[in-house]
């Protein structure tokens, strides 16, 4: 981080999804580092973050800031008690369509920090689904209890507000990655490919047990090739499991394509920004994960998505798009007729849609400038 000096200095602990090689969650790692920083600066404030991380080592190394486990009680503790604070988030740390495990951790890891008397701060939080009523006073507590409450759609916000959270008191703002820069140096063509091909970037993730929804996108994406020549690049957003869903999906597509048309897989390694410098690439991007869209987003992509989430469904919405399709269906002709749209007119989609995006991508450092607005008074008092 930054070296500049400051009036002040505070320590911040970061509680999220990080240190997994998931680019989405680390992307808002990444977003959220850089927004402290910049507010820091802003504010006469040096910002020292501690991320809890499931690798230390790596998110030390990547990020260059320190880290602490986020496993080992001991590490935890000791990391609470010599900082000034906490962040949780953003994602979708509190839902648990992944399992009974997770809020309990995230709801603790704040709670003990309450405790500890350290201030805590919800970052852009995406709420739901909570489909297991016993936990909803675990979220309750530990908002009720928190400095400020962000989430990143109005739909997480009325979930706190029916579990008893005053609606007052959340803010609702853009997901953190709104807000992410392009790594240096970035490519002088701002979309698509210098060939002549356009490149359709592709974003899936395994979901369906039977694989139902991963042979709709199969088809969907032939449709689209017999269409118009086309370049499928795959964009693994979670390594190692999208990269073997890209390589089944380029198995699968092996020999059907239309004529002129390709599949391929991209590499851009572990930094989130790299990942957004291949998302900047792409003429249209097909996604399912999250994360990418919001990439697409963020660099005015024209996009279509495929929804196995409502937080899919709520970041589309905010935008004024719908889904393409979902788990269930994806009609291959309405997809490919879609496609070819977007890659005939992506000035029009931006004309609709870059105002929305605007917007998003000016809210997106509301959260770091009130934390660290609070954490500069905190340490005057």
């Amino acid at each position: 981080m930054g070296s500049a000096s400051h009036s002040q200095t505070v320590r911040i602990a970061i509680s999220g999804y990080y240190g997994f090689r998931n680019s989405g969650d680390e992307a808002v790692l990444r977003s959220i580092l850089l927004a402290l920083e910049e507010q820091g600066a802003a504010q006469g404030v040096r910002v020292q973050p501690v991320v809890l991380s499931a690798d230390p080592a790596w998110t030390s190394s990547m990020y260059g800031v320190e880290a602490a486990h986020r496993m080992r009680p001991a590490d935890i503790l000791r990391t609470l008690r010599g900082c000034d604070g906490l962040i949780s988030g953003g994602g979708s740390l509190l839902q648990d369509a992944t399992g009974t495990k997770t809020i309990p951790y995230y709801t603790g890891i704040m709670r003990l920090a309450q405790l500890l008397g350290k201030p805590t701060f919800a970052y852009a939080q995406g709420i739901g689904p909570v489909n297991r009523r016993w936990m909803d006073p675990l979220i309750r507590g530990v908002m009720r209890r928190s400095a400020y409450v962000s989430v990143r759609d109005a739909e997480s916000a009325d979930l706190l507000a029916r579990i008893g959270v005053a609606r007052e008191r959340i803010e609702v703002v853009p997901d953190p990655v709104m807000g992410l820069p392009l790594p240096a140096l970035p490519p002088a063509n701002a979309w698509g490919s210098d060939s002549g091909t356009p490149i359709v970037g592709v974003s899936l993730r395994s979901w369906r047990p039977d694989g139902a929804d991963l042979t709709r996108a199969a088809e969907a994406l032939i449709a689209l090739s017999k269409r118009r020549s086309v370049t499928l690049r795959f964009l693994p957003f979670h390594t190692p499991s999208d990269v073997v869903t890209s390589q089944e999906m380029i198995a699968r597509l092996r020999g059907k394509l239309g004529e002129g048309s390709s599949a391929e897989l991209a590499a851009p390694g572990d930094d989130p920004q790299q990942m957004l410098l291949e998302v900047s690439r792409c003429d249209v991007l097909f996604g399912m994960r999250l994360h990418a869209l919001i990439y697409a987003a963020n660099r005015m992509v024209p996009m279509l998505g495929l929804s196995y989430d409502p937080k899919i469904d709520h970041f589309l919405h905010r935008i004024g798009l719908t889904a393409i399709g979902d788990t269930e269906q994806l009609d291959p002709e309405l997809f490919a007729n879609e496609a070819v749209a977007l890659l005939d007119n992506p000035d029009e989609w931006r004309k609709k849609h870059v105002p929305a995006i605007d917007l998003l991508k000016q809210q997106s450092q509301q959260p770091a400038q009130q934390i660290v607005t609070y954490l500069r008074q905190y340490r005057s008092r």
